[in-house]
């Protein structure tokens, strides 16, 4: 049963993150159960143990002269180059079919904090001559989408959302929401994150780098979602189809139950499900899941507050046509999502 009143279909997809670049070695790297996780360096970490995902395999000269490439940020670099593969998965041409009805919804946690850094470093330091003007497009969380919607001529909605382990879930329903309103016929959505040594060293300082900060990861993972009927005008292949998707913002103290049943209340019989996000920590939650194999990439690839959208690509990857997936993602102290999804091609 579909909880929209628009088809709503998924006719691209992209990734890149500590497996490589792009759906080949994550599809690899999810048959394999094999971990791209890396040791951080003991200096970083400040002791030895500790694990991140780094796509180190990502070369932003592979895909733009080195000019060009220096006035983004790392984050903005996966972005642009994720939505350009996405859009070459989907066959579609933004100058050809019209940017105007082609939007950008992503979900970014850590988005441009290097370039904060740096840019406040040579404040504090040196004062209005240490300022870089050329860092400061780049500070903040939507410069990533903004930088891909230029570089891609996307002219339609364009949001980032920062909602801690949720952020890329988020986006995705936001995307849909303006799908479903007729805001625009085809959206690019999922999340973006980086990984630096300033945000190890920060969660260190923390005390998190056995809880919320532990094997971090980044990268991008992001999705072409279409109305049915514009994927089937233009002879697009359809991936998947969006079937519904259940939110609740907080589990409020006496009436958990309820909200759990709600989230976990999707009718189809599913063959996969993904978790993401703090979801593995909801004991109450699994016990209302069905008895199905469950794929939690943070064990492959490490955990970001953006990588739902990479947990959503590596879902459809895994599973087969005709198949129904559902993914679940939660924050500490909320929002929590469902997501179900049918596999087509």
């Amino acid at each position: 049963m579909s909880g929209f009143c628009t088809e709503i279909v998924v006719t691209g997809l992209a990734s890149i993150t500590a497996a490589g670049v792009g759906l080949e070695p994550l599809t690899e790297t999810i048959v394999s159960r094999v971990s791209a996780l890396r040791p951080i360096p003991p200096d970083v970490a400040g002791e030895e143990g500790h694990l991140w995902g780094r796509a180190e395999c990502f070369r932003a000269s592979d895909f733009m002269p080195p000019l060009k490439a220096r006035k983004f940020d790392r984050c903005s670099l996966f972005a642009v180059v994720a939505a350009g593969m996405a859009l070459r998965d989907a066959a579609l041409d933004p100058a050809v079919a019209g940017g105007e009805r082609i939007g950008i919804v992503l979900g970014c946690g850590f988005g441009g904090i290097a370039n904060s850094e740096e840019f406040l470093r040579g404040y504090l330091t040196r004062g209005n001559d240490g300022l870089a003007p050329m860092l400061f497009p780049n500070t903040v969380p939507n410069a990533p989408a903004s930088n891909a919607s230029i570089e891609h001529g996307l002219k339609g909605p364009n949001v980032s959302f920062v909602q801690r382990f949720c952020s890329a879930e988020s986006a995705f329903q936001m995307a849909c929401r303006f799908l479903e309103e007729d805001r625009a016929d085809v959206v690019l959505t999922g999340g973006v994150d980086e990984l630096n040594p300033v945000m190890i060293r920060a969660f260190r300082d923390m005390g998190q780098l056995r809880r919320h900060g532990k094997g971090f990861g980044e990268g991008a993972g992001i999705l072409v979602l279409e109305k049915g009927e514009s994927a089937r005008r233009r002879g697009a292949l359809i991936r998947a189809k969006v079937d519904d998707i259940r939110t609740i913002g907080r589990l409020l103290p006496g009436r958990e139950s309820e909200g759990l049943d709600r989230l976990a209340g999707g009718n189809a019989i599913l063959s996969l499900i993904s978790l993401s996000g703090t979801a593995r920590g909801l004991p109450a939650l699994l016990e209302r899941l069905p008895s199905v194999p469950i794929l939690e990439i943070s064990e492959l690839l490490g955990r970001s507050l953006a990588m739902g959208g990479t947990a959503l690509v590596s879902l459809i990857l895994a599973s087969s046509p005709g198949e129904a997936v559902s993914h679940y993602a939660a924050s500490p102290e909320g929002p929590f999502y469902g997501i179900d999804i049918t596999r087509v091609e």
